[in-house]
């Protein structure tokens, strides 16, 4: 028998969600690294992604929007970390130009559903 467990807040936002899919892709591409980046590099570009969605949760759970939106500019701020870091992979020749690009993309996405959630919070 299967359990109907209510949904956190922050797993009905699509910020969050999609923000969790980008971890998935950062994953799968990490895990291509060549193993000498496994406590650096890979190490650093998953804890700032994952640092995305425990902001975003984080957020959800604080009683005062000023609280909430604090929440969503550490996580707009973990965001740019993880896409400077891919960068610094892109130059290293770990992934493509057009891997990098199409992790800039969705990574535009997310920022700016993370600033619409920001301002949502500080206008209310």
């Amino acid at each position: 028998m299967t359990e109907n467990i209510d949904q956190f807040a922050f797993e009905k936002l699509n910020v969050w969600k999609n923000t969790h899919e980008l971890i998935r892709e950062i994953y799968k591409v990490t895990n291509t690294f060549p193993g000498g980046e496994r406590y650096f590099l890979i190490n650093q570009i998953r804890r700032a992604a994952i640092s995305v969605t425990s902001n975003i949760a984080g957020g959800s759970s604080r009683m005062t929007s000023k609280d909430q939106a604090h929440f969503a500019n550490l996580a707009y701020g973990s965001l740019l970390e993880m896409l400077s870091q891919l960068y610094i992979v892109n130059d290293s020749k770990y992934i493509s130009n057009d891997t990098l690009m199409e992790l800039k993309k969705k990574t535009s996405e997310i920022s700016n559903q993370l600033n619409a959630l920001r301002n949502s919070r500080i206008y209310r």
